[in-house]
């Protein structure tokens, strides 16, 4: 078990060749805010950290998985164990 820097999450789809290479998603941001805990505009929660795989338990992203790439960058893993589209970074401190 471990746990998620703190600081800001920016989480963003993948653009295209001719527009912006990252389309943000602002409705899936968040903060980690302490030990498994987290935050977002619809309210707090907590997650759990087990190797590289993140699991949000409780509050409004519950059931959200994401895998963690590196330091600070993590991406969505769909229902079916797949790696999907969205990613998010640590973009800095909490605010």
């Amino acid at each position: 078990m471990g746990l998620l820097s703190q600081g800001e999450y920016v989480c963003a789809l993948p653009g295209n060749a001719v527009g912006t290479p990252w389309v943000e998603e602002p409705t899936r941001n968040f903060a980690i805010t302490g030990a498994s805990s987290y935050r977002t505009g619809r309210g707090n929660g907590t997650y759990l950290l087990e190797g590289a795989r993140v699991t949000f338990t409780r509050g409004p992203m519950k059931g959200m998985k994401l895998m963690r790439l590196g330091s600070g960058l993590l991406q969505e893993v769909g229902r079916d164990d797949k790696l999907g589209r969205l990613r998010c970074h640590r973009a800095g401190p909490l605010n």
